[in-house]
């Protein structure tokens, strides 16, 4: 079970992004640690999405709708997390705006996704800058053990096909990230739910070492 640490951190994170594939259990550690930290807690509001049941139905003929509903409702919520709040000094959130635009890649047709860009790049530049990114991994069998997991009925449409190529897109992506310094944890082996140890020592590693570039720490 390996954490690998990149860039340098000298003061506590003021804005963290938990971020992962879906299935993965970035919600839950975003709302674990929110509480222990009494942080503002920002969740993605992606049940608001009308077109998203539909989506895992038929993603050729309603990618596009979905993700303009995606992109408008995450740049607003941005929006409003960059307004100060005077009852917490921390906001931890379940993603980063820039993630969006794994979805389009992968659900765009090239007509599409020129649209979406040109206006994606705009938001992009004024979106909410986390000062840490914590990357959950997980194998396409735990992901989609999970997804069943949590019967979401439109979930059910999924396929591990979908997911394998979901995973490979997103650790492309955060792997070649640079906007913010990324904790890379692999959760296949990981149960900060059931295991108090595990969620301690992943909150250390967080808020009470330096990240050091390249780090490697193993939990066991």
């Amino acid at each position: 079970m390996g954490i690998v640490l990149v860039y340098d951190m000298h003061v506590e994170p003021q804005f963290i992004a938990i971020e992962g594939v879906i299935g993965v259990g970035k919600t839950t550690l975003a709302q674990m640690l929110a509480e222990r930290r009494q942080a503002r807690l920002v969740l993605e509001e992606f049940e608001d999405n009308p077109f998203l049941p539909k989506f895992y139905e038929d993603r050729k003929r309603y990618g596009f709708q979905t993700q303009l509903a995606f992109l408008a409702s995450r740049f607003r919520q941005q929006q409003n997390m960059m307004s100060q709040d005077l009852f917490h000094t921390m906001t931890v959130s379940d993603y980063i705006f820039e993630k969006d635009r794994i979805f389009a890649r992968l659900n765009l047709d090239s007509d599409e996704l020129a649209l979406y860009d040109s206006i994606f790049s705009i938001m992009t530049g004024i979106a909410a800058k986390a000062d840490l990114v914590v990357f959950l991994q997980s194998s396409v069998e735990r992901l989609m053990q999970n997804i069943g997991q949590r019967g979401r009925e439109y979930e059910q449409h999924i396929t591990p096909e979908y997911i394998r190529d979901l995973n490979e897109a997103y650790n492309h992506f955060f792997y070649h990230y640079q906007r913010s310094p990324v904790v890379f944890i692999n959760v296949n082996d990981v149960d900060f739910v059931q295991t108090p140890e595990h969620l301690l020592y992943i909150e250390e590693q967080l808020f009470e070492h330096p990240i050091v570039d390249n780090m490697h720490i193993h939990l066991s």
